[in-house]
């Protein structure tokens, strides 16, 4: 596989994206020169004897207490074991590596004074595809993600451990075995590695761009719902939505009018139909997942700036020889994403559950209750819309803001935290749930297309709907209904639902 390049300061989100699944990134050599100039800044700052917080001082709460010259080198090590103070499961492999990406392309800027050799070494643990075992609780993403970060700094040095090959293996061992050796810290450099943002921002890209796939998937979904209820395009036409301006909206309804084009079951509804309008769930989709697009979009433009910008403390300056505190490890604009993404994957899995409720009340949808054949000899599907409603309210209850909590710490110095990290890590388990929503409409959606005449739906639903009939037939009589889910949330979560219907262009985050 050919090396993804990424340019400090210019990687673009479909770069992160790449990184998240799965390609290897490389450090541009081009900004090696300002990585060995900031080392070399350290170093006159240094011989000048003043004290600079981080570099010769204590940290936090303690930066007034001076290190000498002989205890340089210790005052990093034992900023990153002392920090690497982490709780919980381990990172997924997939953002911890999107984590230590976001760190390269953050050193490789030449503001943290960092030497060559630790962006060499970062560079190759994440070309080994070596991830760090970083616990994820333990960050209030301010004074940057300490925790976590330390325990990525950690395995550097040789201490804690790696994943190698899906086993946890000592970090001595690991980069013995991948023919790297642990770690010297220099002056700053564990300052420089454990501080700042990344872990927040990883997770909340990750989060992100599981968002991204959930919308596509959701646009066709509510689709093939629509279809299945008989309902009607008309709130699709593109001049209602023009009038309103919205850009995600004007480009949901297109969406959705291009995967219900050429429906049979649509045009067989066209004349007679004595319904005038859809509940909302079918009528407001384009408001609804119209609004979700712009707000992912919004999100998306913060995080691909903070994922281009320096956020560790303090910054090294060359042309002035200065190395400058600040607050840039404060991760507010990445919990303000995080809410956003939060709130917009609570709505996707929302107003899709309301679909399938709909689906499955013959009075709403005109089809047998619980798209069974023979209700109240089975129960058809009842319960998966318990189920859903269920992983709805989960996560309404995850959807609260984190960046509105707040809890001071190291002494009251640090009185202001984002939660960032807390903000972040629940997307993906949000994204999950509302993916087993969207699973379950994609099971009902594909039944109450079968019970109705043998009509078909359009091109791009047809190609669907072979999919997940390729591995889940039709329900006639009840089931065991798990292993139907768990094959239409396999489609739903690998991609190959949009896939299907990649005929029709969906809206992107960009």
């Amino acid at each position: 596989m050919t090396p993804l390049l990424l340019t400090p300061g210019h990687v673009t989100l479909a770069d992160w994206r790449a990184v998240y699944r799965g390609a290897v990134p490389r450090l541009d050599p081009a900004c090696l020169p300002a990585v060995e100039a900031a080392a070399a800044a350290v170093s006159r700052i240094l011989a000048r004897g003043e004290p600079v917080y981080g570099i010769n001082t204590g940290f936090g709460k303690l930066a007034s207490v001076r290190i000498g010259t002989q205890d340089l080198a210790t005052l990093q090590r034992n900023i990153v074991l002392s920090h690497a103070a982490g709780v919980g499961d381990p990172m997924p492999a997939a953002v911890c590596r999107l984590m230590m990406a976001l760190k390269l392309v953050s050193l490789g800027q030449g503001a943290s004074g960092v030497t060559r050799a630790t962006v060499d070494l970062l560079g190759a643990l994440i070309e080994r595809d070596l991830v760090p075992v970083v616990p994820c609780q333990g960050s209030v993403g301010a004074s940057g993600d300490l925790a976590p970060l330390a325990h990525m700094t950690a395995a550097m040095i040789g201490v804690g451990e790696f994943l190698v090959d899906g086993r946890r293996v000592p970090a001595q061992d690991a980069l013995a075995q991948a023919g790297l050796r642990p770690l010297e810290l220099s002056a700053k450099e564990g300052l420089a590695l454990l501080n700042g943002t990344q872990f927040s921002t990883a997770n909340a890209l990750a989060g992100l761009f599981e968002a991204e796939r959930l919308f596509q998937g959701a646009l066709i979904t509510g689709a093939l719902s629509t279809d299945a209820a008989r309902g009607s395009d008309t709130p699709f036409d593109p001049r209602i939505h023009a009038l309103r301006r919205h850009r995600g909206q004007i480009e949901t309804a297109a969406a959705l009018r291009a995967l219900m084009a050429g429906s049979a079951i649509r045009d067989s509804h066209r004349v007679g139909d004595p319904r005038v309008q859809d509940p909302y769930c079918l009528r407001c989709q384009p408001q609804v997942m119209g609004a979700v697009l712009d707000l992912l979009r919004q999100a998306a433009a913060t995080l691909e700036t903070e994922a281009n910008g320096v956020s560790d403390n303090p910054l090294i300056f060359t042309d002035t020889d200065e190395a400058l505190s600040g607050g840039n490890f404060h991760a507010e604009p990445v919990a303000f994403a995080a809410d956003m993404i939060a709130m917009a994957v609570c709505e996707i899995g929302s107003i899709a559950e309301r679909r399938v409720a709909m689906l499955v009340d013959p009075a709403l949808s005109g089809l047998p209750a619980f798209l069974t054949p023979r209700p109240g000899l089975n129960s058809g599907f009842m319960i998966p819309q318990v189920t859903a409603a269920a992983l709805v309210s989960e996560n309404k209850q995850r959807a609260m803001p984190a960046s509105v909590d707040s809890i001071p710490t190291s002494a009251n110095q640090e009185d202001h935290v984002s939660m960032a990290a807390h903000g972040a890590r629940r997307l993906l388990a949000m994204v999950d749930n509302a993916y087993g929503v969207i699973a379950i409409e994609l099971l009902a959606g594909a039944q109450g297309c079968d019970l109705g005449p043998a009509l078909a739906s359009s091109p791009a639903l047809e190609a669907v709907r072979r999919l997940l009939r390729s591995r889940v037939p039709t329900l006639t009589d009840d089931r065991h209904f798990h292993p139907d889910i768990e094959a239409a949330l396999e489609l739903v979560r690998s991609g190959a639902v949009v896939e299907a219907a990649s005929a029709i262009p969906l809206p992107a985050l960009g």
